[in-house]
């Protein structure tokens, strides 16, 4: 029995410590407003995401869209993020979508 008991609490705390990233391959929708973003790619606000819901992460402020009942989970501080660092974060995703080449 203790032995589950110290499962379960390796797996919460893994769980706990989970952070999102935005991926990658949504690079060429950040920051256009125009609601093409799919679910886990990066935004620079809820006008990004085809959810209509983008949550800061809170360990690297970073946008990520994210469906609104998931919006709190794996670090992320809920939906309505507007990223005060937009132009930034747009030129970050404009150089990956030229590196990858799509």
């Amino acid at each position: 029995m203790v032995h589950i008991n110290i499962a379960v609490l390796l797996t919460l705390a893994v769980a706990a410590l989970a952070q999102v990233t935005p991926n990658n391959a949504g690079a060429k929708d950040v920051g256009q407003g125009n609601g093409q973003q799919f679910i886990t790619g990066g935004c620079t606000s809820d006008a990004d995401c085809s959810s209509a819901c983008c949550a800061q992460v809170k360990t690297t402020g970073l946008g990520v869209c994210s469906a609104e009942a998931a919006s709190l989970q794996n670090g992320k501080l809920g939906c309505g993020f507007v990223d005060p660092n937009a132009a930034q974060t747009i030129a970050n995703a404009q150089a990956q979508v030229k590196k990858q080449g799509f």
